[in-house]
């Protein structure tokens, strides 16, 4: 083994997503041009290049990460059967965005905006000049919404331009404030099953001569929590899945798109490969607040620390994590081209992105078992840039 083979890694060489042309945040922007909509009317510039269409449905399939597609095809075949058509007829996935997580993801999608804009940068993130975290997820402690994420909503827009625009979810996120400043716009109508959403969204998108509808599914994402998306359980919801998604192309009106896409992969942890920050005194020293999750961590460093914390995270992850700085982190664009003055508090002093799985033994991610009891027992995890965790699909079907 070489010397520099203990090197840390370099932030700059990691895979950051690619924003502006095919990141998810280049979605919903590039579908408004298809209905008429740029800069002027509010909506984000991008270079994403979709066919357009006089009705559009978005289907986010929460943990539906492309490479977990590719390697089930016999419990999805429909979705395999639309994988050479993402993107455009290209064939190839979206990255979701850094960290690659359901609410900095949802953000993206909904106001067409990376992170280092719309703020939502992380699972937990300091609340800038205080000691403690927000769990974005959840929005705990509870802040004004507006106030964190300023931005107005790509579908707002498009309904404001006449566009028939409406969310079919769970009942359960309809008064959310991360529903409120991630997705609102239009009309939100919720139905309990995938089975009521898939049926109600066709129905949205033929009742209008210019439609817009976005419809979400969750249970895949948290079975693969629970179990791992090696499990059996796992694998029948990504077969429900693969029936729900082909249910609604089914029903597809004429002039209609069909857009399956997801925020974020996941993979699979074992416990060996999972290094305890609050077992860890070395790890702990000079930190303030510990944010982010297992693969994608904000650390916050006691004032005057930030140097030692920094070193010290290099050094125990070795050259299973990419560990930067946070001015590395934003120089290196994992965050987007631009992180807005409001928004580089939230982001840790160190930043650390799992690039190993855990396995062989190497470090798959930094848990908290006192902290965190409840993500700590978690058996699939995301946040990080690597492929199983940051590529998602764009599968397409037109009528």
């Amino acid at each position: 083994m070489t010397a520099q083979s203990h090197l840390p890694l370099q932030p700059a060489a990691a895979p950051a997503p690619a924003y502006g042309h095919a990141a998810l945040a280049d979605l919903l922007p590039a579908i408004a041009a298809g209905f008429g909509l740029g800069e002027s009317d509010g909506v984000p510039a991008t270079g994403l290049r979709l066919p357009p269409a006089d009705r559009v449905c978005v289907f986010l399939v929460d943990g539906l990460g492309w490479e977990l597609i590719k390697s089930h095809p016999e419990e999805a075949p429909f979705l395999t059967s639309l994988l050479p058509g993402s993107l455009a007829g290209s064939g190839r996935p979206l990255t979701a965005g850094f960290p690659a997580t359901t609410a900095t993801s949802l953000a993206s999608v909904g106001t067409g905006r990376p992170p280092g804009e719309h703020g939502l940068a992380g699972y937990l993130v300091r609340i800038p000049g205080e000691r403690r975290l927000m769990n974005q997820l959840r929005w705990q402690p509870h802040v004004t919404p507006r106030s964190w994420q300023p931005y107005g909503t790509v579908f707002q827009r498009c309904h404001a331009a006449g566009v028939s625009t409406c969310q079919v979810s769970s009942p359960t996120f309809e008064f959310t404030p991360l529903t409120e400043v991630a997705l609102s716009g239009g009309s939100f109508l919720g139905r309990l099953t995938g089975e009521e959403r898939m049926d109600l969204a066709a129905e949205r998108l033929a009742s209008a001569d210019r439609a817009l509808v976005y419809t979400y599914y969750s249970e895949l994402d948290g079975m693969g929590h629970r179990h791992g998306v090696a499990s059996d359980a796992w694998r029948g919801q990504l077969r429900a899945v693969d029936r729900l998604a082909q249910r609604l192309a089914e029903q597809l009106p004429p002039r209609s798109v069909l857009y399956v896409t997801a925020d974020h992969g996941m993979v699979d942890v074992p416990d060996a490969g999972r290094l305890d920050f609050d077992a860890d005194e070395e790890l702990r020293s000079g930190v303030l607040l510990l944010g982010g999750e297992g693969r994608a961590r904000h650390v916050y460093a006691q004032p005057g620390a930030e140097a030692d914390v920094l070193a010290v995270w290099r050094e125990r992850l070795g050259r299973d994590f990419w560990v930067a700085s946070r001015e590395e982190a934003v120089a290196a664009g994992w965050f987007g081209p631009v992180v807005e003055d409001r928004v580089l508090g939230r982001i840790g002093d160190v930043v650390a992105a799992a690039r190993e799985d855990g396995t062989k033994g190497t470090i798959g991610a930094v848990t908290a078992t006192r902290r965190e009891p409840g993500e700590s027992t978690m058996v699939g995890l995301h946040g990080s840039m690597t492929a199983i965790e940051q590529l998602v699909p764009l599968l397409e079907v037109r009528r």
